[in-house]
């Protein structure tokens, strides 16, 4: 794998600056989006009840959605689950809702659509309800789960390398969150405590794929030490990219038969992971590495060691 890697001589790091301008773009537009439209918060955050059923046939959503606006909820999401005779039916709840007024809902609407059943009954597989107050905690939690991680990598990679290393490792994590997470904001897609497995899921393998060119950053360095810092760069890249091309291929195949097969359960993680594994791996290679070697000029130190 070294070896194939070794004959490979791209300019990564006279490239940097075009990737720069790609990456803050990306950067600039997802963070609008964040800002203007914001996430679609799933039920997990914004509290309310979920009901799965499933028909002796295709679901008439149409009529169902209908049946609900006469009894008042119009607003219910309703989306196929999985195959055309199972439907979920999704309820926003105000903040002072409580779990038994769910139940009462959730017996209104099986009452209106159980006559919608030309053959067999309607079968009621799962109710669940969150309320708003731990909807809200929910977030707290999920946004400190992924500042926790970026704090503890921060430390992680500096006792390991130092500290400029580190910081481009965080940068480059921050990159690759936010850019995740404006994806969610400009399809409006459902952000659920399943994408925020996801995400965290994409901060352990963008930092394992940095800290392998990072070691190999630092062998270079012991081996080409009279070389700048941009050549150094450059070998470490190369001499890695034959291993980064291969794991990043091989989980973007799993995750491409997840997506198309793995149903709708595991769908939202699976085209999460996709994206930020294809995010993450350009910010190993066009941010975290880079910014080592802008930390350097910015310090005035010297770029060939």
């Amino acid at each position: 794998m070294e070896l194939i890697s070794s004959k490979l001589n791209i300019d990564f790091v006279g490239f940097r600056k075009w990737a720069y301008v790609v990456s803050l773009a990306t950067l600039l537009v997802s963070l609008g989006f964040l800002v203007t439209k914001g996430l679609n918060f799933g039920l997990d955050f914004s509290g309310g009840a979920v009901m799965q059923l499933r028909f002796p046939g295709p679901a008439p959503i149409g009529e169902i959605r209908t049946a609900l606006g006469r009894i008042g909820l119009g607003a219910a999401v309703i989306q196929e689950f999985g195959a055309p005779e199972e439907i979920l039916i999704r309820l926003h709840q105000e903040k002072d809702a409580k779990e038994h007024e769910a139940s009462k809902v959730a017996q209104k609407i099986m009452d209106v659509v159980t006559p919608l059943a030309t053959t067999g009954k309607v079968e009621l597989r799962r109710v669940e309800f969150v309320g708003p107050q731990v909807g809200r905690e929910l977030t707290v939690n999920g946004i400190w789960a992924v500042v926790y991680s970026w704090l503890a990598i921060l430390i992680y990679v500096g006792v390991r390398f130092e500290f400029r290393f580190a910081f481009g490792a965080v940068l480059a994590l921050v990159h690759d969150v936010f850019i995740t997470m404006g994806f969610f904001a400009i399809t409006q897609k459902e952000f659920s405590l399943v994408v925020v497995a996801a995400i965290l899921t994409i901060i352990g393998y963008s930092i394992n794929d940095t800290i392998v060119v990072f070691d190999r950053i630092r062998d270079e360095t012991k081996r080409l030490r009279n070389q700048p810092l941009e050549t150094i760069i450059n070998e470490a890249v190369n001499r890695t990219l034959s291993r980064t091309i291969i794991t990043a291929l091989t989980v973007v195949l799993v995750l491409i038969a997840l997506i198309f097969f793995g149903g709708e359960v595991i769908h939202d993680f699976a085209l999460t992971l996709l994206l930020g594994v294809v995010v993450g791996t350009w910010s190993s290679i066009y941010v975290a590495s880079p910014i080592v070697l802008e930390w350097e000029r910015w310090r005035g130190g010297k770029t060939s060691s």
